[in-house]
């Protein structure tokens, strides 16, 4: 499973594929109980195997966003609701810097919501 999943940021060109892994990377750096598969062939990471996040390429510019998966629970003008009534996603760069800061916060405050179990997860 995860030679596959790798294969997923492999597949990639660059600068998709160097911003992808270091996505990946920054996300499970954020809790040791967040742990990373594939739903509907993209990474999918989970808090304690609650759905949590995704990481994917728009379709139209090609460029990788994080799906939020819980988004609604989330106020930050970075993220973008669109026609979604519960994720938000945040557009990514990946010609530019990570916004590093911006996305350990988004992270941190949707980790919150398991924590402090606004979202349920079972134990």
């Amino acid at each position: 499973m995860l030679d596959e999943l790798y294969n997923y940021y492999l597949k990639k060109e660059e600068p998709n594929k160097s911003c992808l892994l270091a996505l990946r990377s920054i996300i499970l750096d954020q809790d040791t109980n967040i742990t990373e598969t594939q739903k509907w062939g993209m990474p999918c990471f989970c808090y304690k195997k609650k759905m949590f996040c995704y990481l994917w390429t728009d379709k139209k510019t090609n460029e990788p966003y994080i799906l939020m998966v819980e988004g609604k629970y989330l106020d930050y003008p970075e993220l973008e609701e669109g026609t979604r009534s519960r994720m938000k996603i945040f557009r990514i760069n990946p010609n530019k810097d990570l916004p590093l800061k911006t996305i350990e916060t988004i992270l941190q405050k949707a980790l919150d919501l398991y924590r402090n179990r606004t979202i349920k997860i079972k134990e």
